[in-house]
């Protein structure tokens, strides 16, 4: 009894604020992933890595979930996204961890689902929704596809340190400097909404500036103005920012700019943490294996082969 899945992390976000008193941000999934293997077993323990207090616990509350507590699991973690950065690492290790369970069990659970049990985790990331989504990452209150990711390429710059997540939403000032930024945000999200459902490159880049600089009352990064300005005269279509982290993405139509290039003048005007990433739709994904190949289905594929397999056997 075995499942293996996998989960995006994120170039930050490329809108996020509160409107209405609702929090939401518009996600930036990115070809980084965290990729989760559970064992299950009949010993009642889950056991991971020490480090990986969120993933056992979201192993935990997977069997509760699914109505199996008896159950335990050994589960293991090979990630390629950084911690601290704002680039839903936690997010990304939890949802794999809860498809993976879920996987091994011989059932699925759906985006929704797994949303539910990160949040009563953590503030988290709507990367479990496919595509590009809208999603209120406190309390679940707000969730919306607005399209299929688009044609950009990123050039991620980690500005240094890191920020703790559930520490940064605690924050008592939040909800005032969110609503002092509330009309600005509104404007870009509106924008937002409309670039990514006519797969307007230009006009993501646009609003994802206007997000990021929204955001400087809020989380200041003195670096930004000038990756833009270099953003700018590279040929990019604008920057989007990690709002609880430390990366600025640099965003470039796919295949107009290379990454190289980008990289080399970056490191001549001092930064230098930085890689190239890809935006991609959002999603976790199931390793399946036939005939002896294995391949990463989407979850939602991977539902209706297994529902329908169940039907079938049912009648």
């Amino acid at each position: 009894m075995q499942g293996t899945a996998r989960a995006p992390g994120t170039c930050g976000e490329l809108v996020q604020g509160k409107i209405n008193g609702i929090n939401f941000l518009v996600t930036c999934p990115v070809d980084m992933f965290s990729e989760v293997t559970a064992r299950l077993n009949t010993q009642g323990v889950v056991l991971a890595d020490k480090s990986l207090l969120k993933v056992k616990l979201a192993a935990e509350k997977t069997l509760q979930f699914l109505g199996r507590p008896e159950m335990g699991a050994e589960v293991r973690v090979t990630s390629s996204v950084p911690c601290g950065k704002g680039m839903a690492s936690s997010t990304a290790d939890i949802a794999a961890t809860c498809a993976a369970v879920a996987v091994g069990l011989g059932t699925c659970l759906t985006p929704t689902e797994i949303a539910e049990i990160a949040l009563s985790i953590e503030p988290t990331d709507g990367l479990m929704f496919s595509g590009i989504s809208l999603f209120d990452h406190v309390d679940g209150k707000a969730c919306r596809f607005l399209g299929n990711a688009p044609a950009l390429e990123t050039v991620i710059v980690d500005l240094g340190g890191t920020i703790d997540t559930i520490g940064f939403n605690a924050n008592a000032e939040l909800e005032i400097l969110n609503r002092l930024k509330e009309h600005q945000v509104a404007a870009a999200l509106e924008k937002m909404e409309r670039a990514v459902a006519s797969g307007d490159s230009w006009l993501v880049g646009e609003a994802a500036t206007e997000s990021a600089f929204a955001h400087q009352q809020i989380l200041f990064k003195p670096e930004l103005a000038g990756l833009v300005e270099i953003c700018r005269r590279l040929g990019g279509v604008g920057v989007n920012v990690a709002h609880s982290g430390t990366v600025v993405g640099l965003l470039f139509e796919t295949g107009r700019i290379a990454a190289d290039r980008v990289l080399k003048t970056l490191a001549r005007e001092g930064f230098g943490d930085m890689f190239k990433a890809r935006i991609i739709d959002g999603g976790v994904e199931v390793l399946r294996e036939s005939a002896g190949e294995k391949s990463w289905q989407p979850l939602d594929a991977y539902m209706e082969g297994t529902y329908g397999k169940l039907r079938r056997n049912t009648g």
